[in-house]
C-alpha cells in the first residue's frame, strides 16, 4: 500500500516538474489604448521598423513571389498616412516569428498520453470499458 502510494506521488512529481519546465516565462505588462497609441505617432520609427523587415531576405523573396518590385514597396508606402503606417508597424511588432506554437501542443499531449500509457503498464493497472445492460 505504501509503495504504490509512493510511486503515485513520484509520477505525479515527474509530471509536475516536466511542466513547469517546458511552460514558457510570460511577462504582464500595460497595454496603452488606442488612444494613447494615436497620440505618439512617430513616421519615422515606424518606416525604421517596417523596412527592417522588408529588408530580411525571406519578406523580400515573398513579396517578389507576389509580383512586387522595392520600388513599388516604397512607393506604397509612400502612400500610407501616419496612422496607417503606425498601424502596420504594431501590427509587425505582434508577428510570432516561429508560428503559433501549436505543434508543441500535440507533441505535449502525445508525450503526455506515452506517460499515462507506461504508467498503466509498469503498475500493471488495466482500464477496462463495460457496457452497461
Amino acid at each position: 500500500m505504501k509503495s504504490s502510494w509512493m510511486k503515485v506521488v513520484a509520477c505525479y512529481l515527474v509530471v509536475a516538474m516536466f511542466v513547469l519546465g517546458i511552460t514558457p516565462r510570460l511577462y504582464a505588462g500595460f497595454s496603452p489604448s488606442e488612444a494613447v497609441s494615436i497620440l505618439t505617432l512617430d513616421r519615422s520609427s515606424d518606416l525604421d521598423k517596417i523596412r527592417k523587415v522588408l529588408e530580411m531576405k525571406m519578406v523580400r523573396e515573398r513579396l517578389k513571389n507576389f509580383g512586387f518590385t522595392a520600388e513599388e514597396i516604397e512607393k506604397k508606402l509612400s502612400q500610407l498616412n501616419d496612422q496607417q503606417i503606425h498601424q502596420l508597424a504594431l501590427s509587425l511588432d505582434e508577428l510570432k516569428v516561429g508560428g503559433d506554437g501549436w505543434v508543441w501542443v500535440v507533441v505535449i499531449l502525445v508525450l503526455i498520453a506515452i506517460g499515462v500509457i507506461i504508467y498503466f503498464y509498469v503498475t500493471g493497472h488495466r482500464v477496462i470499458i463495460e457496457r452497461e445492460k
